[in-house]
């Protein structure tokens, strides 16, 4: 009960964090949408060279005029959001090399942190472009435990949204069952991603999960992965892994930037539904479905009593990280 009690005080402050104003859905003084945007052939290959006039935008069903277009390699801040259950013992090896495959496929002045968990979530290693240091920080890993992950990414996301230099933001998530153990619902966390526009990515190595299992947790990673426009991938065995990560360093550096200011001026805090095409045969597009409109509140409001301060997470050195959250009773 003490722990449950600490958990749900603790994971306000990440909820807290979603009521501070958005760091990246508006950039500008015209109040500019800007969506990242991959386009896939037939075959799942990344399209490039794709003209401006190729792109058309709808936001809750109106059509928008493109302002900013643009493909670019540009640097990213990434979180790696790691299952670190009992579990994951005989793969967190394979994983973790997989973890390197796709930092070192990406643009070298990234910014990587490493977040591990378990029932709890713990900072192993803050943003970093050194490999090295990413390498000695995944290798410490001791699984053990259960598998919180919908509570884990809400950290990895208030983490992005405190700390990251870089406008453009994702995660992947790498685990290996069905979230069992999470307060945090599936629905903020979708609402969570999408205001601070978090690309997420996932991997599930759901092979020795029974069946109804499997299923519920892959179409958990679906939901969460297509509202923000990143991709889930369901490996039958996780020697497939290191096959799958610099396909997503690919992608991400191979994305279009797309950017519109809405017609709809209202500041209500609405959800807007957004909706893009590509004018090109065979192609499949993914961005986020959607952003929230400046004003209003969001739904993850403060629980009254909760002191922001006292929330950090646990860095390497076990001393706290200033602004973000560890979940774990101590």
């Amino acid at each position: 009960m003490v722990r449950s009690a600490l958990r749900l005080v603790l994971i306000s402050a990440a909820l807290w964090a979603q009521d501070q104003p958005p760091l990246t859905t508006f950039r500008s003084e015209s109040d500019l949408v800007v969506l990242n945007v991959s386009v896939f052939d037939k075959d799942g290959n990344v399209v490039k060279g794709l003209p401006q006039s190729a792109f058309s935008v709808e936001e809750n069903g109106e059509k928008q005029t493109i302002k900013v277009f643009r493909q670019e390699d540009v640097p990213i801040s990434l979180g790696l959001i790691i299952d670190n259950s009992a579990s994951m013992k005989e793969k967190r090896d394979r994983v973790n090399s997989a973890a390197l495959s796709l930092v070192r496929a990406s643009n070298p002045q990234d910014e990587v942190f490493v977040l591990d968990f378990n029932e709890d979530a713990q900072l192993a290693q803050d943003f970093t472009s050194d490999i090295k240091v990413l390498e000695n920080s995944l290798r410490g890993a001791k699984p053990s435990g259960q598998t919180a992950m919908r509570d884990a990414l809400v950290v990895g996301l208030d983490h992005l949204r405190a700390h990251a230099h870089n406008d453009k933001k994702a995660l992947l998530v790498v685990t290996d069952g069905e979230d069992n153990i999470s307060i945090e619902p599936q629905k903020r966390l979708v609402e969570a991603s999408q205001r601070i526009d978090a690309i997420i990515y996932a991997i599930g190595l759901l092979g020795a999960e029974q069946p109804a299992s499997a299923k519920r947790a892959q179409g958990a990673l679906e939901e969460l992965t297509r509202a923000t426009g990143g991709r889930a991938w369901f490996p039958s065995d996780v020697s497939e892994v290191e096959r799958i990560t610099p396909e997503i360093a690919h992608e991400i550096r191979n994305q279009y930037v797309v950017g519109y200011t809405p017609t709809n001026t209202a500041e209500d805090g609405s959800y807007r539904k957004i909706h893009v095409e590509v004018n090109a045969p065979g192609v499949t597009v993914r961005t986020r479905a959607g952003y929230y409109a400046r004003g209003g509140r969001p739904s993850g409001a403060v629980r009254p009593g909760y002191n922001a301060a006292d929330a950090h997470i646990v860095g390497v050195s076990g001393e706290p990280v200033p602004g973000a959250v560890h979940l774990c009773a101590r």
